[in-house]
């Protein structure tokens, strides 16, 4: 008997335009009641969250309405002075994903001079395991997610030669699949998200060349739906957070077109859109990469 193909189903009784106020006012309540019960619960993740508020609100044009000096003392309070990584909140131990993600705040408000760039060059590259991957922290844990956080991480403060690129970008190619798609390691299943994380560490290192491009875009456009969202693997249902893993990821390979975007625009609820254009790498505005004279391979 066959499987029913996983989806969702939208009905006509959802709005067909983005609801921008209410994103906003969303987005710049994000902090204001600190005995929050969801603010408390996610304090694990508080500095990519404020990566992601920033990030919404510039894509709004409305960056101007943020208390810059608290996320830049935010950053500090969280920068260990041993290791020169960053964590997550206070008290808590620094990690390469939140490293990246104060970065990346740094230089949506323009601060990067504000951060110590030397104990973090020092922390990412102290994280350069033997065979070229990465651990997000000092306890080991290695995939393919941190590839893409310590590229990322060094090319926005200039530095991307402070580790062994070479073996960077071979650990990655080691992950991809028969299928075209990146898993967490070798041998590991094909995912949206961590295809993403490849292509963006390929994209930045200018290795996109090396993967059959043709290939990798089959299977991202596979992860459509017929409700027009988009999976991370198959079987799965579509989710909106995959909207960007997988369209990024196409943009980058220079295969946008092979999906239907009409579609996918109706599942997220995204028609025309007054927003700043996002570089598909960095996932931060274009306006801010151009601004840090650096580029990424787009194919």
């Amino acid at each position: 008997m066959a499987n029913l193909m996983k989806d969702v189903v939208l009905d006509g009784t959802m709005p067909t335009t983005p609801l921008w106020d209410k994103h906003l006012e969303f987005i710049l309540s994000y902090g204001t009641n600190k005995d929050d019960y969801e603010y408390c619960t996610t304090e694990y993740l508080r500095m990519s969250g404020i990566y992601w508020v920033l990030t919404a609100t510039a894509l709004m044009r409305k960056l101007s309405r943020v208390d810059r000096s608290q996320f830049v003392d935010f950053i500090h309070q969280c920068t260990d002075s041993e290791s020169g990584g960053i964590s997550a909140c206070v008290g808590h131990d620094p990690h390469l994903l939140y490293t990246l993600s104060a970065v990346q705040v740094a230089c949506l408000l323009e601060s990067t001079e504000e951060l110590e760039v030397e104990g973090i060059v020092r922390y990412v590259v102290g994280l350069q395991k033997e065979d070229g991957s990465f651990a997000g922290d000092k306890w080991g844990e290695v995939d393919t997610r941190f590839s893409f956080c310590a590229v990322a991480c060094l090319s926005l403060l200039g530095r991307l030669d402070a580790i062994n690129v070479d073996k960077a970008v071979e650990f990655v190619l080691g992950c991809q699949n028969f299928d075209g798609g990146f898993g967490s390691r070798p041998d590991s299943e094909s995912h949206a998200g961590l295809v993403y994380c490849c292509v963006g560490m390929l994209s930045i290192t200018g290795q996109l060349s090396r993967i059959d491009a043709d290939l990798l875009g089959w299977w991202l456009c596979e992860r459509q739906l017929p409700s027009g969202g988009l999976n991370g693997r198959p079987e799965k249902l579509p989710d909106v957070c995959y909207s960007w893993w997988v369209l990024a990821s196409l943009k980058m390979l220079g295969r946008l077109h092979w999906i239907d975007k009409q579609q996918l625009k109706r599942y997220i609820l995204a028609r025309e859109p007054d927003l700043e254009p996002v570089n598909p790498t960095y996932c931060m505005p274009q306006n801010v990469i151009e601004s840090l004279k650096i580029s990424s391979q787009i194919l």
